[in-house]
Order: C-alpha cells, then sequence, then structure tokens
C-alpha cells in the first residue's frame, strides 16, 4: 500500500541528517509531485550539511595547530560597546572528538541559534567560565581593563586549567598561561567561537532581567546598546544604577 505523502514528509523530518540519504533512496522512484518536491528539499539540505561540516572543520584550523596541548580554552568578550549593563567574559575548553556544527561569531548567529549552541556547549564542553564586570567597576577602571579582568575571572571560574588560551586579537595581562591571539578569532576558531556564544547569552539573559526592573529603557530589545529609544529614554529620565557614567557623558549632564 502506497504511504500518505504526509507520511512520507514526517519520516523526512523525523530522521537524523546523517541518515537522510537512505530515505531519499528509499522513495527515488516515487514520482509523485510532493514526494520529489520533498526529495529535493532534503537533498539541498543535505548539501548545506555537508557545507557545514567543511565551514566547521576550517574552523579548528588553530585547535589542529595546538593539537599537542591538552586542554585548549577560546577566549571572547560582549559588551564593551553599551551604555548599559556589564562586560562579560567566556572561557570554553571544547572536547576534541566533539565536533559541534554552526558555531561562529555570536554576532552572525541568529538569537534563537544563539541559545541552542548556548545548550549544546554547556552539555558538551569539558569546562565553561564566565567573567562579569558590573558597570561600576568599569567606570573605575575603564573598559579596557574591566575586559581584562573580565577575561582573568573566566579562566579562573574553569574547572580545570588549560593549557593554551586563544583569543580573540589581545593578550590578557597578568595570565601566565601561553597565550595566541587571533585576529575576527570568533570566526576562524571554534573554542573562541564557543566562547563568544556563551558570553552572549549569558549577557543578553543579564539584561533581559534587568529590563524588568528598569522597563523604561528597553533593555530587552537594546540590551544596553544605544538605540535611539535607548537614548531618548536616557536624556529624559537620566540613568539607571546599571548604566556606565563613563560612557553617556554626551547624554546626561553630570
Amino acid at each position: 500500500m502506497e504511504l500518505k505523502i504526509s507520511d512520507i514528509k514526517k519520516e523526512f523530518e523525523d530522521s537524523d541528517i546523517c541518515k537522510i540519504d537512505d530515505i531519499i533512496n528509499k522513495y527515488s522512484n516515487d514520482e509523485r509531485n510532493g514526494v520529489i518536491k520533498l526529495i529535493n528539499k532534503y537533498k539541498k539540505e543535505k548539501e548545506k550539511y555537508e557545507q557545514e561540516i567543511i565551514r566547521t572543520e576550517r574552523m579548528k584550523e588553530f585547535e589542529k595547530k595546538y593539537s599537542n596541548f591538552s586542554y585548549i580554552c577560546g577566549i571572547d568578550e560582549v559588551g564593551r560597546g553599551p551604555l548599559a549593563g556589564p562586560v562579560v567574559a567566556g572561557a570554553v575548553i571544547l572536547p576534541k572528538d566533539k565536533n559541534i556544527l554552526y558555531l561562529n561569531d555570536s554576532k552572525q548567529v541568529s538569537a534563537k541559534k544563539r541559545d541552542e549552541l548556548y545548550d549544546i556547549i554547556m552539555e558538551n564542553a569539558i569546562s565553561v567560565g564566565i567573567g562579569v564586570i558590573s558597570p561600576t567597576r568599569i567606570d573605575e577602571i575603564n573598559i579596557l581593563q574591566a575586559t581584562y579582568e573580565a577575561m582573568r575571572i573566566a579562566i579562573r571560574n574553569l574547572s580545570v586549567e588549560p593549557d593554551i588560551l586563544l583569543n580573540d586579537a589581545v593578550h590578557i595581562p597578568e595570565v601566565s598561561i601561553k597565550q595566541v591571539g587571533i585576529i575576527k578569532g570568533d570566526c576562524k576558531s571554534v573554542s573562541i567561537a564557543a566562547a563568544s556564544i556563551v558570553a552572549k547569552v549569558t549577557r543578553d539573559r543579564m539584561m533581559e532581567e534587568y529590563d524588568k526592573l528598569f522597563p523604561q529603557y528597553g533593555f530587552v530589545r537594546n540590551k544596553g546598546y544605544g538605540s535611539s529609544e535607548h537614548i531618548m529614554s536616557l536624556k529624559k529620565l537620566g540613568p539607571s544604577p546599571i548604566h556606565r557614567n563613563s560612557f553617556i557623558g554626551n547624554f546626561v549632564l553630570q
């Protein structure tokens, strides 16, 4: 008895992409337009999947170069530029035998995909460390020093000590571990990309909680960055307790 197209569709949807060729071959002789469309759709999905594997392998260049080190740690931060909220650093040690696809600079990944990847990273990473520096501390020591401090805290919060740090472009002072600075590292290293996503999701969730306390600034939408809505509220209402006073002089009379 011929299966309904809806049943075949469900079979495709429920299948692991790695095994999709088996289902494509199973229905390759079915001449119904609906089945042909399904086969063409999943052939494209398989092609995209294979291209992603190739892209991810290219992003392991530095992990392969330093593969003699046991624990390779990616470091990145988010939140240097906002007018409000903390700067957050992530430190991630990925397992060498696990392939996590779709890792990239967090700015290049949708919010939904970042959340998905965050869960995958937290479940599979050997260790994850987070460093958070408050707006008050940023005002005290400046954003660059605050970024370094967040990174040092993230490293200290790892459950294992890394042998080498892959950093997104910077050299972190007061750290004795070997460091490699990589320009645009969050696009070139899976470890740095993972750190970027962990830091971004962590900070975004913090700003969403701050929005509940200070809803008038639109933090849930702007995450503390200087959107027109945010600047307008800042000029009208003045700063909240989480604004960076050293950043807002152009908008608020001190």
